[in-house]
């Protein structure tokens, strides 16, 4: 038996943009609160079909280490950091 436990936390959006946007918006909160969060790992899915997970981030590992913080679609080069955040 593993000591490790995986927290599911029902949340809904209207639409899978929104529904992407919330859990990237959790995930970098709750991974500011503690270094457990893996927020590679963040899917939604329909509420009716859960077993069709979409994924929230890239997640490529990225050279010198890291992942890759940019949505699973995007077109830029991979990233630690979204460019809009980095905009101050």
């Amino acid at each position: 038996m593993t000591e490790r436990w995986v927290i599911h936390l029902p949340v809904t959006a209207p639409d899978l943009l929104r529904a992407r946007i919330l859990a990237r918006t959790a995930a970098r909160v709750l991974a500011r609160l503690s270094a457990r969060v893996e927020p590679g790992g963040v899917t939604v899915s329909a509420e009716d079909q859960q077993g069709v997970r979409h994924w929230v981030f890239c997640d490529r590992p990225l050279p010198g280490g890291g992942r890759c913080a940019l949505p699973p679609d995007h077109t830029a080069p991979c990233s630690r950091r979204t460019p809009w955040l980095n905009r101050r």
